[in-house]
């Protein structure tokens, strides 16, 4: 299979808060449909650099992806790359011990040609839509997550819960280490979108509100302009996003008949 991308789209903005500590990977005015990674960080900390925490751990993931990996990436390799930001984030803290408690969320996908590789760590999610209905989608690390799950509360009561922005995953540093929940996908089709947001997307649609979004066939701006105007209206933290649009599925049969085709025209 070799699987294409239509232009992806992205969004980061500090929405209500005084400053934006969100972070996405490659930033929007010079991402193209050849990137293979892309990436999502939502900083936590405040006055503890959280914007330093996901803007560095975008940064160090991408540089880890460019010297090490040889092929597709795996979870061994993602976790070693995990592990390479909290290395990174030791070193910041021992020169900037202001910032000690920075940590960050992950949301994090990688195009192979057959499949696509999905990460997170925290409450940053990743969705697999197809034709408005959701197929996949990541489950938050989060205290609430956890107790509605146990079915000590439901899902009326986690919207709105107070302690709905703990999370039980974070990149902090090696005192603190963590694992990112890594997932392949396999069935990828042409026309699907895959969205990686931070939580100020998650506060302001239900996966219902998602899904009917989604059912409506129009340009991928439109989602993007129509995402940005309803978290403006009730998100109460930075927001940030990026729409992936499959543009095209071919299978290796496939793609072997056409050269096949394309020998034999000459001979």
């Amino acid at each position: 299979m070799n699987i294409t991308l239509g232009k992806p789209l992205a969004v980061s903005d500090k929405g209500r808060r005084g400053n934006n500590e969100d972070s996405i990977f490659p930033l929007s005015e010079i991402v193209s449909s050849a990137d293979r990674l892309y990436m999502v960080c939502d900083g936590v900390g405040g006055a503890s650099r959280g914007e330093v925490a996901s803007s560095m751990a975008c940064d160090v993931i991408n540089s880890f992806f460019c010297t090490f990996l040889k092929g597709d990436p795996d979870v061994d390799f993602v976790n070693k790359a995990v592990q390479y930001v909290e290395t990174c984030f030791d070193t910041y803290t021992s020169d900037y011990p202001e910032a000690i408690g920075m940590a960050t969320t992950l949301a994090l996908a990688y195009i192979m040609p057959s499949a696509v590789l999905i990460a997170h760590i925290g409450d940053s999610r990743i969705y697999h839509l197809r034709k408005g209905k959701i197929l996949y989608r990541t489950e938050d690390h989060s205290l609430v997550n956890s107790w509605l799950k146990l079915g000590l509360i439901t899902q009326e009561e986690a919207i709105n819960h107070p302690k709905k922005n703990v999370i039980l995953r974070a990149i902090q540093g090696k005192k603190r280490p963590t694992e990112a929940e890594v997932s392949i996908i396999t069935d990828v089709q042409a026309g699907d979108i895959f969205l990686l947001c931070s939580d100020g997307v998650v506060e302001s649609f239900t996966d219902e509100e998602l899904e009917s979004l989604f059912s409506t066939r129009c340009p991928l701006e439109n989602y993007k302009e129509i995402l940005v105007e309803k978290c403006l209206q009730k998100s109460r933290d930075n927001f940030s996003f990026y729409l992936l649009p499959v543009e095209s599925v071919v299978k290796t049969e496939s793609l072997k008949q056409n050269f096949l085709s394309f020998l034999y025209s000459f001979m």
